[in-house]
């Protein structure tokens, strides 16, 4: 099993942490990484890092959090994609240093946390995350919320992934026997907002077609939350390729697919 697959599965959201400062060296060594993140689509994402006391700052989610880190970018085309990208590629990394960390987009005082991240005109900051050692228990609150979403959950391959097109569903030995399965588990274990999982992708040949289901809510004047959280399954899929050995390639290249309800195309890797 590979590393990345093995974070991934390790992984959870995170919502109670034991009220220490993440470690020094940890938390220098995020923010170095920060620097050099980079996406598919070139678009600028800059990471503020944020000591919770020092800026008055708090999630009514959050409990024992003493630290957090924004993200920002500029609103342009292909904004919300490479966010997700981005921030989900520093979000794995904080992971792997054994920071806790969550992907926060509403329930927070955004005015607070853009003020103190420095947001200027043009700029958007649609998620922050904590960071921070997880507590040994989870708080009644989170314990909570992960049964309303159903965090543990995940829809079935056939539910998610399809091949040629949307009228043939992919089963998981199908992926296994095209040595796909591991590339769309990790993207099939992402984190949503709300759990709503809303990448689909069709397999053509040496091409993955992704595609945004949408659900009503989650777009705002600004930005399309759901679009963000593709960029996350964008960054999923190219990382475990990049593991195997495999060279993706992302392309804007809309394969003209009929199209079930509320989905859109957003981008495709060539693999």
């Amino acid at each position: 099993m590979s590393n990345f697959l093995n974070l991934v599965k390790e992984r959870r959201s995170v919502r109670t942490f034991d009220g220490s400062a993440p470690k020094k060296e940890d938390l220098e060594a995020l923010v170095s990484y920060a620097k050099d993140i980079t996406n598919p689509y070139g678009v600028d994402v800059r990471f503020v890092f944020l000591d919770a006391d020092k800026n008055k700052l708090s999630s009514p989610v959050l409990s024992g959090e003493k630290c957090y880190v924004s993200a920002i970018t500029t609103k342009k085309e292909h904004a919300e994609e490479a966010y997700g990208y981005s921030f989900e590629k520093l979000l794995m990394k904080a992971q792997e240093l054994g920071l806790g960390n969550v992907w926060i987009g509403g329930t927070m005082p955004r005015d607070k946390f853009e003020q103190a991240s420095g947001l200027t005109d043009g700029e958007i900051m649609p998620c922050m995350s904590p960071l921070g050692t997880p507590a040994k228990k989870m708080s009644v609150k989170e314990t909570l919320m992960r049964k309303g979403v159903k965090a543990d959950s995940r829809y079935k391959f056939e539910e998610l992934f399809y091949v040629g097109d949307f009228n043939t569903p992919m089963t998981e030995s199908y992926a296994k026997s095209h040595g796909l399965f591991d590339d769309l588990e990790v993207v099939r274990l992402a984190p949503s907002a709300v759990n709503k999982q809303p990448w689909r992708i069709v397999i053509d040949g040496n091409k993955a077609h992704f595609f945004e289901k949408k659900d009503k809510g989650f777009q705002t004047p600004d930005y399309d939350l759901q679009k963000i959280d593709i960029g996350i399954a964008l960054f999923h899929f190219e990382s475990q390729m990049l593991e195997e050995g495999r060279k993706p390639v992302c392309l804007v290249e809309d394969p003209g697919l009929a199209l079930p309800e509320q989905t859109e195309y957003v981008a495709t890797y060539t693999f």
